[in-house]
């Protein structure tokens, strides 16, 4: 299936908190681009759901950000190391911190 991003996602791990109301879900990150995120997990969120994100760049920096659920696959736990795409596609639709650190971040994965 071609790619339908302007930019291809980056296999990148980094660590991601995540929940409806409050980030209180861990969980890391298998893959990012500058407008999304793929967050591997046994136990996705449903699709179109509003998440908030705390994601953990390498250098510790955090960056606070809002997103929307795009498509999620659930497997079992103990199968989740094994399926390439256990988890979900999260849409980052604006960010409350860090925007500018995540960008750069991002930005040197292209390079």
């Amino acid at each position: 299936m071609p790619e339908k991003r302007d930019l291809g996602r980056k296999r990148k791990r980094v660590k991601v908190r995540f929940g409806p109301e409050v980030p209180t879900k861990m969980a890391f990150s298998a893959d990012i681009s500058p407008r999304g995120i793929f967050i591997r997990t046994a136990a996705p969120e449903k699709p179109g759901l509003m998440l908030h994100l705390e994601i953990t760049l390498p250098d510790e920096v955090l960056v606070l950000c809002t997103g929307r659920i795009h498509w999620a696959k659930r497997v079992p736990p103990n199968m989740l190391r094994l399926v390439a795409k256990g988890g979900m596609g999260v849409k980052i639709m604006g960010f409350s911190q860090g925007e500018a650190a995540y960008q750069k971040f991002v930005e040197s994965l292209y390079r």
